[in-house]
Parts: structure tokens; sequence; C-alpha cells
């Protein structure tokens, strides 16, 4: 399934303007609630902190990667940014997603169960 991203520089400032944040050792998760939106919708963030290009990229992959597949346990409607702390480097697939998913929960982000 196909991963809505934000893009232009005054969507992501819209976000963090007026959204809230989340944030553990390795993740920061901006997150604005839209009603009218239809689904979610994901940006991501890799600072030069991090490293060169291609750690750069390979991080913010894994990250897409991780939200393209959990994307339909999101809350329909959310604008949500990621942004890369400087430790994200060390870590693996699962120990992100975990974090993801940990940031996620605490933001109360998940469709509820039936």
């Amino acid at each position: 399934m196909r991963l809505f991203t934000l893009k232009k520089n005054r969507e992501f400032k819209k976000v963090f303007n007026a959204g809230r944040s989340v944030a553990d050792r390795y993740l920061v998760m901006y997150i604005l609630r839209k009603e009218d939106a239809p689904g979610v919708k994901f940006g991501f963030s890799v600072s030069k902190k991090i490293g060169k290009a291609v750690v750069r990229n390979a991080v913010r992959r894994k990250l897409k990667e991780i939200c393209r597949l959990n994307q339909d346990k999101f809350l329909p409607g959310v604008e949500i940014i990621i942004i890369a702390r400087a430790p994200v480097v060390e870590v693996d697939f699962a120990t992100l997603k975990r974090s993801i998913f940990g940031l996620a929960k605490r933001a109360k982000l998940f469709k509820k169960e039936s």
C-alpha cells in the first residue's frame, strides 16, 4: 500500500506550529489531528548531524518502511512528522519499530481494536 507523505515546507511548519510532540531516545514525533483528512500522512526528517547522505537515507528508508507496513493501524485524519535523533544510527529495524510504536501509543494514535 502506498504511503502518503508530507513534502512541502509549509505542511511541515503547520504540524510543528499547531501540533504536539512526544519523544524518546531515538525519535521525536510531532502530531497534528485533522478531522477532515481521510487518511494518515507521514513526514520524515533526518538531520545532517546524524551522518552523511548514505546513513541519513538508510535511516529514512527504515522509518518509511515501518510506517508503510503499519499505516492501517494508525487513526485516520492525522499528520505525523518523525524526526530522527543521533543514537538512531546504532539501532536495528526492530528497535526502531518499537520506538515508533511506543511513541504512537503514548500519543494515542492507534485505532481501537474491536
